[in-house]
């Protein structure tokens, strides 16, 4: 159940944004024998209108989830036009199993899409099944690779078309 649960907009920056990251950058050495994720993250990437960066906090107020979006255009790492790149989506083991991130893509879909952005795109690895199948199930799908990560064994990348709302 995730009644209680409110998502709210941070700066990358925020203390309780650090603080998550610094749990997945543990859980990703542990993953991929000692190495997290060196890509370079500026805060400024999650400013609106071209990016956002969500926490969800617990009833008790503290931190549980994240997730952000950036934008991206066609650059020599394999981005287009118009992408949208998740980044930092990750849930506290605590609060796993309570479809929160689920809801933040969702949150983080929408608000892209309103942005303007065309196609969401993220990076993930082999030993992040569960990512694979939340994003699979949420209507993603494995694509040629971009991004810092591109030459690894390891990447695994998915995109989604964002198309607009049609009422």
């Amino acid at each position: 159940m995730s009644h209680g649960i409110n998502l709210r907009a941070v700066p990358y920056d925020h203390p309780d944004a650090v603080k998550l990251n610094d749990q997945v950058q543990l859980e990703y050495q542990e993953r991929y024998d000692g190495e997290g994720d060196v890509t370079f993250l500026d805060p400024a990437m999650f400013a609106r209108p071209n990016g956002l960066y969500l926490l969800a906090y617990d009833a008790a107020g503290a931190p549980v989830a994240s997730g952000g979006w950036r934008g991206q255009e066609q650059n020599d790492e394999g981005y287009s036009d118009g992408d949208a790149e998740l980044k930092r989506m990750y849930v506290i083991p605590e609060a796993r199993g309570l479809g929160l991130a689920r809801r933040i893509l969702a949150a983080l879909e929408e608000d892209a899409r309103a942005a303007g952005r065309v196609r969401m795109v993220l990076e993930t690895g082999d030993q992040q099944p569960e990512a694979i199948a939340l994003y699979l199930s949420a209507g993603y799908s494995l694509s040629a690779k971009f991004g810092h990560y591109r030459f690894h064994d390891s990447s695994r990348c998915m995109t989604k078309p964002l198309a607009p709302d049609v009422a």
